[in-house]
């Protein structure tokens, strides 16, 4: 029997959601807080953890960092809808809980019946989820605390001495088809926030135009994706991020933080030009209306839901391939269900280029799966690699249209 536990310093609230899992078939334990929690991690070893932003003693983030240095799960996050817990779950969600829920908080019409069965339909998705791909979020935690750490003995040491004693990092090589198919080399602690951006080499299509898809454990990969995406490429970007409203922005200010990229959250009727980024708001669909000179126009759509989300990765993947006459890739990555698969096809179809994440580094991989099934997706690719895959899409080797 799958087993979760729910972490929360409410009693009520460890009681609603856990009768809805133990009424689901679940077996379930409790934690008050991040300390019994890690604890309970270590003792019980539940495949899925639900985890309170907000608690005494220790808090979930900092419970979140510290479960994944030592025992990996797959970790679902709880949060209150407001700036502070908006950027609190992206913090969750970086050192490597892999998905997030808001509470009800009055503002949105959600109830704690709501939160019932999101909760449940969540963990039904991660009970299946491919528990290998847990290295990759482990990598995560790891590397937030190494930085945290580097950083904090730079500042002691700047004001100890006066000097600039900060010690730079070595970088690591340009990835390559035979790097491990996880996030990290066993045993060697290189995770993957030490390889450096890709370096373009040769010559590449002008103008070219990224459309990413991303939902279950999607922002910490999409984060380090930017993180390594050469400006020199002068694409153009647009993502797609299954998330409530009110997160998308959040989400957008820190991949623009982490990236050579002008990355912000699209709004309706704007251009988005070489170099520059655009998120899906959370809910609106975002469709590519134009492309011309090298610009794309998009617009936001309130629509109905499609495979009940919205935004929908298909809807801008299917405008992007009806309209898009610049060079064309399209990018699935991990998450629950099929948006997408229509949209790599259609971009398939309409000469684009194709990339889906592969198994081993998805923790959910029902989006790439269903759009490999497909038969369009040209390349299937280890997250560590996705940004070399982008790069090559638009690689000419030195041929033109022309």
């Amino acid at each position: 029997m799958t087993r979760v536990l729910v972490v929360d310093d409410s009693g009520f609230m460890r009681t609603v959601i856990g009768n809805a899992l133990t009424e689901a078939g679940y077996e379930v334990e409790t934690a008050t807080n991040g300390s019994e929690a890690i604890e309970a991690v270590a003792a019980y070893d539940p495949d899925v953890v639900t985890m309170d932003v907000e608690m005494p003693k220790l808090g979930g983030i900092d419970a979140v960092e510290r479960i994944m240095a030592t025992n990996p799960t797959l970790i679902l996050m709880l949060s209150v809808h407001t700036e502070e817990g908006t950027e609190a779950t992206l913090d969750a969600l970086e050192r490597g809980a892999v998905d997030f829920l808001h509470k009800p908080d009055g503002a949105d019409g959600r109830t704690v019946t709501d939160l019932r069965d999101d909760v449940v339909a969540k963990v039904d998705e991660l009970a299946d989820a491919n528990v290998s791909s847990i290295a990759l979020a482990r990598a995560s935690a790891s590397a937030y605390a190494t930085r945290s750490n580097q950083e904090a003995a730079a500042g002691r040491a700047v004001a100890g001495s006066g000097s600039d004693s900060q010690g730079g990092s070595g970088g690591g090589p340009r990835a390559s088809p035979d790097r491990p198919a996880v996030g990290r080399r066993a045993d060697t602690g290189t995770e993957i926030d030490d390889f450096p951006p890709v370096e373009l080499e040769g010559e590449y299509a002008a103008d070219p135009v990224v459309v990413l898809g991303a939902s279950t454990g999607g922002p910490k990969i999409v984060e380090r994706l930017f993180s390594r995406l050469p400006i020199g490429l002068d694409a153009k970007v647009l993502v797609v991020q299954h998330m409530p409203a009110g997160f998308t922005e959040r989400f957008a200010d820190r991949l623009d933080t982490r990236s050579e990229y002008d990355v912000r959250e699209a709004s309706d009727g704007e251009s988005i030009h070489p170099g520059e980024a655009v998120i899906a708001p959370g809910d609106a669909h975002l469709e590519v209306r134009s492309n011309v000179n090298g610009r794309i126009r998009v617009r936001l759509d309130d629509g109905e839901r499609l495979h009940g989300v919205r935004p929908a990765i298909d809807v801008t993947m299917q405008t992007a391939a009806d309209r898009v006459t610049d060079p064309l890739c399209g990018v699935v990555l991990t998450g629950m269900g099929r948006d997408g698969a229509d949209g790599i096809e259609a971009i398939h179809a309409a000469g684009g280029r194709t990339i889906a994440q592969d198994e081993a580094t998805s923790p959910v991989f029902g989006i790439p799966c269903q759009a490999i099934q497909t038969g369009c997706v040209d390349d299937i690719t280890p997250a560590p690699e996705l940004v070399a895959a982008i790069v090559d899409a638009f690689d000419t080797d030195g041929e033109t249209d022309d």
